[in-house]
């Protein structure tokens, strides 16, 4: 059976902005950080509301993101990254920022202005994501590591704690770095079932750390329609700068085949859902242009566009041919997120007093790291034995549709009952 896995970690790194403050805050005053003026207080929507306001603001990020990282990238190089698992944990950095600060996080991550619909918001989609389903494993954690001796607020810890599940730790980053950089990697390592190890490299964390947050999100599924490995055969995939490579394609070409999908002049849009014993589904959504220009699916990657393409979906009798691909990318954000409008936060400007009370904190670091792994269970020990098939099969019928992907393609990984997007992924090689 088609197995699938993807996991994700993201993690950010509070230093001191000057050497030897230690952010004392006022022991009277310690449950002020629940007061944020510069986040409005309102009434709460129901839970499906809630959920599909953050998840609304978590798509205008990831397709946000994902321009932005197109720019910074080759063009015949894949990109995957998980936006759920960088705006998770960025609305624990927002609970915390005050002021211009704030504002910037906000509008960089499309935050519902309403802080309860927001924290209500992250809370019900991490307890669904989090619920149990015996067809595929998905879960969701949140962590803040704390310097032990630096006062931080007992309302902000109680606020991480209470609204995105997070565990809280206090380590001793001033005198034992390194000892708290492998107690880190572990959790990530846990947390992704082994997938992604040595989040954070030697010397990043080190005596002014003062507060490290974390957030990793892991799945593994199987196609509701799954592939048979024996149709896998070799075919030539064309990069966007017009070389030729050999991949395994896979193919799905039975009478069975059928799948949402929908097309424009420029792009075919397929849905393939994973199994679930419950009606939390979820879905791989593949973007592939007519053509082997990807700015044509790329096109697609606004609110609107993608909204309309997806909603427009019928089941139809869909010819599918899908490359094998296993991805590990690691992204330094920092740089991106300021070039979105995020600047205060990285800067001695910025303004994290609703974590300790001063303003002494500021952003160091932001790594994220994802991984994902198309390929079948044995496929390395059947491929050796397997009789080789040809993409030019014999067919029976004319299928109504044929879905080609042996050029550059765009794919989302979603919850089907929201539309949250927890994975987005682009590939230019699979062999690369």
């Amino acid at each position: 059976m088609k197995k699938f896995t993807f996991a994700a970690v993201t993690l950010l790194i509070f230093c001191a902005i000057f050497a030897g403050c230690t952010g004392v805050s006022d022991p009277d005053n310690k449950d002020s950080g629940d007061k944020t003026p510069d986040k409005t207080h309102g009434a709460e929507l129901n839970s499906t509301e809630s959920e599909k306001a953050v998840a609304s603001a978590n798509t205008n990020f990831a397709f946000s993101l994902y321009d932005a990282i197109s720019k910074e990238t080759e063009v015949d190089s894949n990109i995957f990254y998980s936006p759920y698992s960088i705006s998770s944990a960025f609305a624990l950095v927002y609970e915390g920022a005050k002021e211009n600060t704030a504002d910037e996080i906000s509008s960089v991550f499309y935050f519902p202005k309403s802080i309860d619909i927001l924290r209500q918001g992250f809370r019900d989609l991490n307890t669904a994501i989090n619920e149990e389903n015996s067809a595929y494993d998905l879960s969701v954690a949140n962590a803040l590591w704390a310097e032990k001796t630096h006062p931080f607020l007992d309302s902000y810890m109680k606020t991480a704690e209470e609204y995105y599940s997070a565990e809280t730790k206090n380590l001793n980053f001033i005198e034992k770095p390194e000892d708290s950089r492998l107690e880190i990697n572990k959790w990530t390592e846990v947390k992704t079932n082994e997938k992604i190890k040595d989040l954070i490299p030697q010397g990043m964390i080190d005596s002014m750390t003062r507060l490290v947050i974390t957030n990793a999100v892991y799945f593994k599924g199987d196609w509701v329609k799954e592939f048979d490995k024996n149709k896998t055969s070799k075919a030539d995939f064309t990069t966007p700068a017009g070389k030729v490579v050999a991949v395994d394609m896979m193919q799905r070409t039975d009478e069975d085949a059928l799948f949402d999908y929908a097309e424009t002049e420029t792009v075919q849009a397929l849905k393939m859902p994973y199994e679930s014993s419950d009606s939390n589904g979820l879905s791989m959504i593949i973007l592939l242009p007519k053509d082997n220009t990807l700015s044509k699916a790329e096109d697609y990657l606004t609110f609107d566009k993608y909204s309309d393409l997806t909603d427009s979906m019928t089941e139809e009798e869909v010819m599918v041919y899908l490359p094998k691909f296993m991805l590990e990318t690691k992204y330094s954000l920092s740089d991106t997120l300021k070039s979105m409008g995020m600047t205060d936060s990285f800067s001695a400007s910025a303004d994290f007093s609703g974590m300790d009370g001063t303003k002494s904190l500021s952003i160091s670091y932001v790594v994220h790291k994802a991984y994902v792994d198309v390929d079948e269970e044995g496929t390395e020990a059947a491929a050796a034995t397997a009789v080789v098939m040809q993409l030019t099969s014999v067919i029976e019928k004319d299928p109504a549709f044929v879905f080609m992907a042996d050029h550059p393609f765009i794919f989302t990984i979603q919850d089907d009952k929201t539309g949250n997007i927890l994975f987005v992924g682009r590939i230019c090689n699979p062999e690369s």
